[in-house]
């Protein structure tokens, strides 16, 4: 079978999002599929450009720069995106047809196109829905309901539209569409992120001893550093725990706030936590795997649930989790019943920081937790658990090979972090 993957970014980008769908593609070819990946590229010359790249076949359209881009400008290029891409790419799709469309947001401006290919191909379509926009840029107070606003819902609209199923990335984002499309009719289910279960040729890092890290316990941030992430929250933590010398704060990533929050680590003169900016996917995943505890921290007035993708991250290398998060996330259920970490509402700083002190003084918990983490990620975060989950929606002539499939995907029980 054929499938065309849509994303408005792929590898060698820093994101989490092309690494899962690079994760993903590959599944899709150990499956016996072919799979090209179509995405936007600010730095090829040519107006369209192929090339296979971990032997997955990726076609790139020229765009202006989208991620790291300033608000107006990446707005204005997203935009554009499904023009843009059937104006570049339309004689190469009509020359190799897909029997499946699946397109990951963000972006919410694919919908146009994948309706397009919809009728050229005569083929299902599945969005796989990671970030609700413009929801939760009104819950941080980005965007206010005004006629932007309403812009974007209607593209949101737009591509819910074009899919025939909406994977949402947590249970709690049901609700949202119960309560925003309560007779919609939209076909939902829940699909978690996933990542492979083995990475190959990863490079040798050696951070902690070039940052003089070598006697401290890491607690390791790594991703975006937005609105929706409430850097202040990190930035409380580490002041808290300012007096305890062996504890570390590393937070590696780019975004809006990250200006903002160098500037005050400066002003508040923290010595315990530091930033660095993004890298390549294969010297991020290297790096983490040097340090102690992965942190996650969100927005407590968001009202959309996210599982970040940097969860997966810190699963793979069994990390155990210190999370901070709105209330109501389903993170709290994740980490709770996996024993995987410790789970607490954004705003209970004291909480937070007694939950850092304990992985601090700790090893026996940290290496029972990251233990868990691991085996959390086998159970319910793999790639070939997402590609068989997506794969269902096939034909039933095309179905029966998914389902004899199904037995290679490893389950396993987490284990009590009391024993």
């Amino acid at each position: 079978m054929r499938i065309l993957i849509l994303i408005d970014c792929y590898l060698p980008s820093y994101k989490s999002a092309p690494k899962h769908i690079r994760d993903l593609g590959i599944e899709f070819l150990r499956q016996g599929h072919e799979v090209t990946v179509l995405t936007s590229s600010d730095t090829i010359q040519r107006t369209l450009q192929v090339s296979i790249q971990d032997e997955v076949r990726v076609a790139r359209v020229k765009t202006g720069k989208i991620k790291g881009a300033g608000k107006m400008f990446r707005a204005i290029q997203e935009v554009t995106l499904s023009t843009r891409f059937w104006r570049a790419a339309k004689p190469y799709l009509i020359a190799h047809p897909a029997d499946l469309i699946v397109y990951y947001s963000p972006t919410i401006f694919f919908g146009s196109l994948v309706r397009r290919l919809k009728l050229l191909w005569s083929c299902p379509a599945y969005l796989i829905l990671r970030d609700i926009f413009p929801q939760w840029a009104v819950d941080v107070g980005v965007l206010r309901k005004g006629l932007v606003w309403r812009f974007f819902r209607r593209k949101e609209i737009e591509q819910y539209n074009a899919a025939d199923v909406i994977a949402v990335q947590s249970p709690g984002d049901l609700e949202y569409f119960a309560r925003e499309f309560p007779e919609s009719g939209y076909r939902l289910e829940v699909l978690p992120n996933w990542v492979g279960l083995e990475e190959h040729d990863l490079p040798h890092t050696d951070y902690r001893t070039r940052l003089g890290l070598q006697n401290k316990v890491v607690f390791f941030y790594g991703g975006n550093l937005g609105a929706a992430q409430d850097v202040d929250n990190l930035l409380r933590l580490a002041a808290n725990m300012a007096e305890h010398s062996q504890l570390h704060f590393l937070l590696v990533g780019d975004g809006s706030e990250a200006p903002r929050l160098k500037k005050a680590i400066e002003a508040q003169g923290l010595c315990n936590i530091q930033v660095l900016p993004p890298v390549d996917q294969k010297e991020y995943l290297s790096m983490l795997s040097e340090f102690d505890v992965g942190l996650i921290s969100l927005d407590r007035h968001l009202t959309t649930h996210n599982v970040p993708g940097k969860l997966l991250g810190y699963m793979y290398w069994g990390i155990p989790v210190l999370a901070s998060v709105n209330p109501g996330n389903d993170l709290f259920a994740v980490i709770a019943d996996s024993r995987a970490g410790f789970c607490h509402e954004n705003g209970n700083d004291q909480k937070l920081a007694a939950a850092a002190l304990n992985f601090a003084t700790n090893t026996d918990l940290r290496a029972c937790m990251g233990k868990n983490s691991r085996l959390l990620l086998e159970l319910k975060f793999s790639a070939p658990a997402a590609a068989h989950q997506i794969l269902r929606h096939l034909p039933c002539a095309d179905r029966k090979r998914v389902n004899a499939l199904a037995d290679s995907i490893p389950l396993m029980k987490c284990v009590d972090a009391n024993n």
